[in-house]
């Protein structure tokens, strides 16, 4: 029993050309990409609205919120393309990734903090970093992705 308190389980996945992980319990789902409903004067890393099942999530693009170029993707790379709806203080969002990879069960030892600056994503936004395959997974904070305003904000953009 106390193993399994020292690992953490991650659902990995591609933006741009960076590997990043997100604690498997904030993750409610994944999803293929589907047709977003844009809104009008909403932040511009808000892609829209979509409608899952009647629950209307607002779309977030970390590619525009962090200035990230889009990864060149295959025909093969594009079925794995999508959204990861997530929650965040009771409310749904869905991120847009280039590619979903697989979950990861890490050791809680292995990770270490973040360098300073790390692809344009600044390290508040970062809860640490594995060495994984000769590069990085980085582990995203999603409390940290976005303030109490801007959640406010994109909340106001739901309704």
């Amino acid at each position: 029993m106390a193993e399994r308190d020292t690992q953490i389980q991650l659902v990995t996945f591609q933006i741009s050309e960076e590997l990043y992980g997100i604690d498997i319990m904030d993750v409610k789902e994944i999803v293929r990409v589907q047709e977003i409903r844009q809104i009008p004067n909403a932040p511009g890393y808000v892609e829209g609205l979509f409608n899952l099942r009647g629950e209307i999530i607002p779309i977030i693009s970390l590619h525009k919120r962090f200035h990230l170029k889009k990864s060149q993707a295959s025909e093969e790379d594009e079925l794995l393309s999508g959204f990861i709806i997530i929650d965040i203080d009771g409310m749904k969002l869905g991120v847009i990734i280039d590619k979903v990879e697989r979950v990861v069960s890490i050791e809680a030892d292995e990770v270490q903090p973040p360098p300073q600056m790390l692809s344009g994503i600044g390290a508040e936004y970062i809860q640490g970093v594995v060495h994984r395959d000769g590069g990085y997974l980085i582990i995203l904070d999603i409390k940290k992705l976005f303030n109490p305003k801007e959640l406010k904000k994109i909340d106001e953009i739901r309704r």
